[in-house]
């Protein structure tokens, strides 16, 4: 049996460069060691408490220092980590712990009103993490090293954000996530020990547990973590620790090229990564500009790893494109219409796109159903459309469920929104098919105006008819504040389609 644990990744740089700083957060700065040393102690307290090799652990925390301590700490102690996105309800965060089976939350004070509601009506036991935490590891017997799990046991269970109904666990093992970070870091992009990495993205996300945290120790450089993403604190913090590498969504990309302008210095950026959602060229460009560095934009699922692709300097870049395939992964295009079975398509043909490689997902917990319909001919099915042109360069065109069909005419959302985010007057826009009795649905454009400016429906809708075909232009404009965000960032365009369609 091989063996292998997540926990191997902090232990390693314990042994290899213990006097290293690892993580800064604010005043605090912890080496390698010394992250080791806490996760080994708290494995310990975890033990003592009854957490056995396979156990679920739940834990519900910012990005502080508490998040990396605590979660190689359940992984050094053999237990599954569910992690928990803090915008949940209790109610929802109770669906999580008894869906997951969950025995013990850990949490950070900032949530703990939230997960002890939870933990209460599941009747699982809670850890505050802090003081709390602290007391119990300082009374119980560190461990002496990690407890062997085999390579395909369970490491982490993600709760898909649910786009379809309640949120399945994802099942990855450590394999899955041991070899994603690895390839992260040393195949699709270059990352070095002396890189110094801003961990903005949640640690609860994949993206952020994979990239930000994984892949950079990994690589055995430092993760400066920033709890609350705000672009001109990034800014301020990436100046003063001397960051050179940023992993974001494009939403803070958005934010970050805003505030460029009014920073007194910028970073000097070597590596940035993009991922969660689609990068309109225009902010890639905008950002590129104002901070003089190349984005490498990515794609990937909770199931994933989560990262499947991304654009990687060995193959050369194109903006638009989410690049190639990390080592060891495939990803082609297939048939969406075609159920049960994958039927690969030639180059530059439109259809589903399909994965299959180290990073594939064991599968949904206790939903066999729903396993057998995502893996199918051993790929897994995105429910993304996306081309591969003849030199593998993929592009995702949107969600298959995003589609709108106006008229008979499929219309791709991913394709109007880049568009419209060239218009001077659009910060941010999301576009969505609304019922319609005429054209089965409408295209309507939610859009957040840039600062300063007032742009009205009509002007907008006559401005993209220069730009976009008769089905394809916003025939109706709305304007809000700020788009609803979910758990990775991206713009939740289920509740956009459920609010406007109640107001047509």
């Amino acid at each position: 049996m091989a063996t292998l644990s997540v926990a191997a990744i902090p232990a390693e740089n314990a042994r290899r460069r213990p006097d290293k700083t690892a993580l800064v957060e604010g005043d605090l700065r912890l080496s390698f060691a010394e992250v080791w040393r806490r996760a080994l102690a708290r494995a310990g307290a975890l033990t003592a408490l009854g957490v056995r090799p396979g156990d679920r652990v739940a834990l519900m925390a910012p990005n502080t220092a508490e998040f990396p301590v605590a979660y190689y700490a359940i992984a050094a102690a053999g237990g599954v980590v569910v992690p928990v996105h803090l915008l949940l309800s209790a109610g929802e965060v109770e669906h999580v712990l008894r869906d997951s089976g969950a025995t013990l939350l850990l949490v950070h004070p900032a949530q703990a009103a939230t997960g002890r509601a939870a933990a209460e009506a599941t009747g699982v036991q809670v850890v505050v993490l802090g003081e709390e935490s602290d007391k119990l590891a300082a009374a119980a017997e560190p461990l002496p090293s990690y407890v062997t799990r085999a390579a395909d046991d369970p490491a982490v269970i993600f709760y898909t954000s649910g786009t379809t109904g309640v949120p399945k666990g994802a099942v990855l093992s450590h394999f899955n996530l041991v070899m994603n970070a690895t390839v992260n870091a040393f195949d699709a992009n270059d990352i070095r020990a002396d890189d110094i990495a801003l961990g903005a993205l949640p640690l609860f996300h994949a993206f952020g547990q994979t990239v930000s945290l994984n892949s950079t120790w990994r690589a055995g450089a430092t993760l400066v973590l920033l709890p609350r993403f705000d672009a001109a604190r990034a800014i301020e913090l990436m100046v003063k620790e001397g960051v050179n590498t940023f992993h974001g969504v494009p939403t803070m990309f958005v934010a970050l090229a805003a505030a460029a302008s009014d920073a007194g210095a910028l970073p000097a950026l070597r590596v940035c990564v993009s991922g969660g959602a689609s990068l309109p060229v225009a902010v890639l460009e905008r950002f590129e500009e104002a901070f003089g560095a190349k984005i490498y934009e990515g794609y990937g699922l909770s199931e994933t790893s989560p990262t499947a692709t991304v654009n990687q300097p060995v193959f050369g870049t194109r903006a638009g494109t989410i690049g190639h395939p990390l080592w060891g992964i495939d990803v082609e295009i297939a048939r969406a219409e075609v159920e049960g079975r994958v039927e690969l398509l030639p180059p530059g043909e439109l259809g589903e796109v399909v994965i299959r490689g180290h990073n594939v997902f064991s599968g949904y917990l206790g939903r066999p159903e729903a396993t057998a319909e995502a893996l199918v001919d051993g790929w897994f099915r995105t429910g993304d459309l996306g081309t591969k042109d003849d030199q593998g360069f993929l592009r995702i065109v949107d969600r298959k469920k995003d589609v709108i069909i106006r008229g008979g005419y499929n219309v791709y959302p991913r394709e109007v929104e880049e568009v419209l985010m060239r218009h001077p007057g659009i910060a941010q826009v999301a576009v969505i098919g609304l019922p319609d009795e005429l054209h089965g649905e409408e295209v309507c454009a939610v859009v957040v105006p840039a600062p300063g400016t007032a742009p009205d429906a009509a002007g907008i809708t006559e401005w993209s008819k220069e730009y976009l075909g008769r089905h394809k232009y916003p025939r109706r404009v709305e304007f809000t504040d700020a788009m609803p965000l979910g758990p990775s960032m991206k713009v939740l365009k289920r509740e956009l389609r459920a609010q406007y369609a109640e107001q047509s």
